[in-house]
């Protein structure tokens, strides 16, 4: 006999994997940051490290055997010194490698190579000195500058914090009109009209969110969660308010009657934890 179960109604249609997203405090997230996760997490990166291939299918040109393409992309291991500076989408890569015909293949690590370069941001109105790589500095040059490099990669093709971190403090700059060229308004407007493109793919609540990890983003919005949701009883609020007045009003009855009230607050509180663990003995 066939028994009916909750989940019958999903079964119909596959269950759905729940993410972080979906429960706890990831629930209570907004569209903006999830937006941003897309771009950062789920966004298929560019190729790097291979040459992908159009079409379905290839035919070698001597034996004439079909076969379908596969565009795998590599396994890339993002080591912690990756995200303290900005290699342009590269990483390690972990394989093989057949030193010898007549020996077996070993394992080996594919690292980039690394150089300490000086970048300049417009927007920012400053030097940086980080460690990019050759691929890095090609990019910056053809997108025209460090800011264009930044704004038109997205974060899953920039693979570093960094320059998550940058990209972002150069949109929020952008948002608030430049205020690091306050004192020259000519190139004050000529780079809020260059940059300006970039400022209508983003809301000012996207750029807020942007670029914060998972833990930031909990953090965020348990901070903004509990200070609309204050738990304490009106009359507590409002003779906090009072005392308050009182004190700015110049009243020396006011610290006096802050003390009383204090006083009287705990006095409650103890008696309710008293009658909590009032309890009646037991006839032995």
């Amino acid at each position: 006999m066939a028994h009916a179960t909750s989940q019958g109604s999903n079964l119909l249609h596959g269950l759905r994997k729940s993410d972080k997203f979906t429960k706890g405090w990831g629930a209570q997230l907004p569209v903006a940051y999830k937006k941003f996760w897309d771009e950062w997490r789920n966004q298929q990166p560019a190729a790097v490290h291979y040459v992908p291939k159009d079409g379905m299918f290839q035919r070698d040109d001597l034996s004439g055997l079909v076969t379908p393409i596969q565009n795998v992309p590599l396994p890339l291991i993002d080591p912690p010194e990756a995200h303290q500076g900005i290699w342009g989408g590269e990483a390690i890569i972990k394989g093989f490698q057949k030193r010898n015909q007549y020996k077996r293949r070993v394992p080996h690590f594919w690292v980039p190579v690394l150089r300490r370069s000086v970048v300049h941001s417009q927007v920012l109105n400053q030097y940086m000195a980080v460690t990019v790589t050759d691929r890095t500095l090609d990019l910056i040059h053809d997108n025209h500058g460090f800011d264009h490099y930044l704004l038109k990669t997205p974060a899953c093709d920039l693979r570093s914090m960094l320059a998550i971190k940058l990209k972002k403090k150069i949109l929020v700059d952008l948002l608030s009109g430049c205020p690091k060229h306050s004192g020259n308004s000519e190139k004050q407007k000529t780079i809020l009209k260059e940059f300006a493109c970039y400022m209508s793919q983003y809301t000012p609540e996207e750029i807020d969110w942007y670029g914060l990890t998972y833990n930031e983003a909990i953090a965020k919005i348990k901070i903004e969660v509990e200070s609309k949701n204050d738990k304490r009883p009106h009359k507590v609020i409002f003779r906090q308010k009072l005392i308050e007045q009182l004190k700015e009003a110049g009243i020396r009855e006011a610290q006096g009657n802050s003390d009383e009230i204090r006083t009287i607050d705990d006095s409650e509180t103890a008696s309710s934890w008293l009658s909590k663990l009032s309890f009646k003995p037991k006839n032995w």
